[in-house]
């Protein structure tokens, strides 16, 4: 241990309540460590001096641990595209411990790309600059659209150059989360029959992220609806603002219901229920709208691991119980969902058809073409001619809008009022698959002038601003088809 020129305050619980949930370790030397950028507004929100962190390029890079941290890699299994591996834990990465912000919420502190661990499985456990770069846009963009996100407390260069489709520059990602519990955590100790180490990971669980669960009956139970119900909202999140994950194994679906590892996700650009970009999502197994799916797919998973737990004397009964919460998800679900694209349409108060009026829309949206950010965007303002000019063809969005402002006539928000909170949850901004890939090159040619303006237009998503135009569209159709890779 050394002194470092940030003074963390860490409590460790992870460490000192877990024992035998994870390898205590140190990352990797780095040769010539550089912090790149500091996330100032993160930063000061968790009580940290932003200026210090720019001088702590070896602790955040995780060659010199920080005064008072733990570095762990921590163990879980985990469901990759279906098929179970009993065995995965932090193959790069290492959790510092945690901190508190100033509002003493607890958070982990987590390094990612800091070399080799024990979970590392043959990989050089080493991260490039343009993953995690991509990571820390995608995760303050989600935060700007309010969608729950591990967010990047800064991003530090190592020095060396790493072998990913050519040599590529290191760097680290310097994490934060509510906390990186995952369904794979639980299914490492289910997989080996420890219901004990099981029971220990749920109590830590609950005591951390549902503490009013401690003493209620059914706790358990109580525990796995409450994960169900923030994946959901999560989920539904997701697809209010055209997020495609791409890479929903259960090892990256978080108890916390943040958004985890944003390595092949994109927004979409086109309306297309069935859009993938990740190069290894093959079957499409993760595609746009199969993700409320996949979403119950591996709550599935946590219930299995859950179920000695739930009742140890009869599992019949706890088989039933848990079948009760997993397919309340899909109601639950289609709730939020159905709550959210109401608010994207205008509509202030549910009726009887909305549900209808919202699957013809997404019906007149299939096949088209349709901007998805944009067409939501327009509907507040623009003229029916101006939207159906979003179209292929126009003739069932045309029948749509004569339907929709017909409705509108029955609800109870004033006009300047619906303007005003279609336009709050309608993003003039996203991360465009197009202008991320352009700051992405530029930064990794050493030009960090296009990634921080990108970085800048998307923390401000749903304001409009007269010049910013063309981050506002598409792809230019010379862009081609876009897909991601996971950047391991």
């Amino acid at each position: 241990m050394t002194n470092s020129p940030q003074k963390f305050d860490f409590d460790n619980s992870y460490a000192r309540d877990l024992s035998g949930f994870y390898a205590e370790w140190q990352g990797a030397a780095a040769p010539a460590p550089k912090v790149l950028l500091v996330n100032t507004a993160l930063a000061t929100s968790l009580g940290l001096d932003p200026h210090a962190l720019k001088s702590s390029a070896q602790e955040l890079s995780g060659a010199v641990a920080p005064e008072g941290a733990t570095p762990l890699a921590m163990a879980y299994a985990g469901h990759q595209f279906g098929g179970f591996s009993p065995q995965l834990g932090d193959g790069r990465a290492l959790l510092l411990g945690e901190i508190f912000d100033t509002q003493g919420a607890r958070f982990d502190l987590h390094l990612k790309g800091s070399g080799r661990t024990p979970f590392s499985r043959g990989g050089d456990g080493k991260a490039v600059l343009g993953p995690v770069l991509r990571e820390y846009l995608m995760g303050e963009a989600m935060h700007a659209l309010g969608i729950p996100t591990t967010r990047a407390l800064a991003a530090t260069t190592t020095g060396e150059n790493v072998a990913r489709d050519g040599m590529k520059q290191g760097a680290v990602l310097a994490r934060i989360a509510a906390s990186h519990l995952r369904v794979g955590t639980f299914q490492f100790f289910a997989a080996r029959n420890d219901w004990e180490k099981v029971r220990q990971l749920a109590n830590y669980a609950i005591a951390r992220h549902d503490p009013d669960l401690v003493d209620a009956p059914d706790t358990y139970l109580a525990f796995l609806t409450r994960v169900a119900d923030r994946q959901a909202a999560l989920v539904a999140n997701w697809l209010h603002v055209g997020f495609v994950h791409g890479v929903m194994n259960t090892d990256n679906v978080t108890i916390s219901g943040e958004t985890i590892d944003y390595g092949p996700c994109a927004f979409i650009d086109a309306y297309d229920v069935n859009a993938v970009f990740s190069s290894i999502d093959r079957n499409g197994r993760y595609a746009f709208g199969k993700q409320p799916v996949m979403a119950q797919w591996n709550l599935t998973r946590l219930a299995e691991a859950l179920l000695p737990l739930i009742d140890a004397d009869d599992t019949d009964r706890a088989i039933r119980l848990a079948t009760d919460v997993i397919n309340g998800f899909t109601g639950r679900y289609t709730d939020l969902w159905t709550a959210g694209m109401r608010a994207k349409i205008g509509l202030s108060a549910a009726q009887d058809g909305d549900s209808a009026l919202i699957n013809d829309l997404f019906a007149a949206m299939d096949g088209q073409g349709v901007d998805y950010t944009q067409f939501f965007r327009r509907l507040a303002s623009d003229t029916d001619q101006d939207i159906a000019a979003l179209f292929d063809n126009d003739s069932k969005i045309i029948a749509w809008l004569a339907d929709w402002r017909a409705r509108l006539l029955r609800d109870p928000q004033q006009a300047q009022a619906r303007l005003d909170a279609m336009n709050a949850v309608n993003p003039v901004y996203i991360a465009r698959n197009h202008l991320v890939e352009q700051a992405l090159q530029a930064a990794e040619a050493g030009d960090m002038a296009p990634f921080q303006k990108l970085l800048a237009v998307l923390s401000h998503p749903f304001s409009k601003v007269r010049g910013l135009e063309a981050f506002e569209g598409p792809a230019p159709a010379s862009f081609g088809a876009y897909q991601t890779f996971c950047g391991t």
